[in-house]
């Protein structure tokens, strides 16, 4: 998220008042360190004129490999959470409904791929 946001040259102050907020509780979002609601999600799509996914996908990303992070999967659970990583829960919970976003297309492209096989 850093990353578009410093391409679309928008600052951190500026993305604070976008969100209604201080600029350090905003760095701690933009840093994965507090979570981003659905709606904070749309309002810093809207600002940086990017799909809230790429907003997602870059945060992820930028925390990760910031860290050096990697996962244990607990499955049963669902919560993917390790305290031996240090992974916020917000980070969690934002890539778990960017998981959810994505076996949501996965479904939908699978159903259309369905649909086109049967037009043969």
């Amino acid at each position: 998220m850093k990353k578009i946001r410093e391409e679309k040259g928008m600052s951190q102050e500026k993305m604070a008042k976008i969100l209604s907020t201080g600029i350090s509780s905003y760095s701690r979002k933009e840093n994965g360190k507090s979570k981003i609601h659905d709606d904070e999600w749309e309002k810093l799509a809207k600002a940086l004129d990017v799909p809230v996914e790429d907003l997602k996908e870059d945060l992820i990303s930028g925390v990760v490999h910031n860290e050096n992070s990697t996962f244990n999967d607990t499955s049963n659970s669902g919560n993917y959470y390790n305290q031996n990583f240090n992974i916020p829960n917000s980070v969690l919970e934002n890539l778990q409904d960017y998981i959810s976003l994505l076996k949501r297309d996965i479904e939908l492209l699978k159903k259309e791929n369905e649909n086109l096989r049967s037009q043969k």
